[in-house]
């Protein structure tokens, strides 16, 4: 499970990428104001002059010659991916599930950036104990209980 990159606006607090309607079928991209404009070979939208007097242009863009659009080969499964991750049965499994990589790098060097002892040999010793130690915190996190022969996870 992979969350979406969030979408920044141009503008804090205005539109984003999702805010505008693309139609791969009919090769065109239709802004919030409802000015459409086709999607170029190279999958470039220009809105250019109908940018000029649009009553919307402060929250899309601050750029002189209009907004543009450069979107995705896999514009339209990246929309879907984004709209599937607002939901909150999405979010509730993806934080059960998001990987523990960034957390357990901190935890690891939290108060040890530097090995404690002389010599690779107990340097390493001391590594794999910490790193033991953090797992069975973790473990005991998730739930990790005696069972009726064995260890198991809730």
């Amino acid at each position: 499970m992979i969350k979406p990159w969030p979408i920044k606006p141009p503008i804090p607090g205005g539109f984003t990428i999702d805010d505008f309607t693309v139609d791969e079928a009919a090769g065109s991209a239709t802004c919030p104001q409802g000015v459409t404009r086709p999607i170029s070979p190279t999958r470039k939208v220009t809105f250019g002059s109908a940018c000029t007097g649009c009553p919307l242009r402060d929250q899309c863009t601050t750029a002189v010659n209009g907004r543009k659009l450069q979107l995705h080969e896999h514009d339209a499964l990246q929309r879907a991916h984004r709209v599937r991750a607002t939901d909150p049965a999405f979010q509730d499994t993806y934080r059960s599930l998001r990987p523990m990589v960034e957390r357990s790098i901190a935890w690891l060097t939290r108060g040890a950036r530097r090995v404690p002892y002389r010599g690779v040999a107990k340097n390493n010793t001391w590594l794999h104990h910490r790193a033991a130690g953090l797992n069975l915190r973790r473990l005991l996190n998730l739930g990790l209980a005696w069972g009726p022969t064995s260890w198991v996870t809730a």
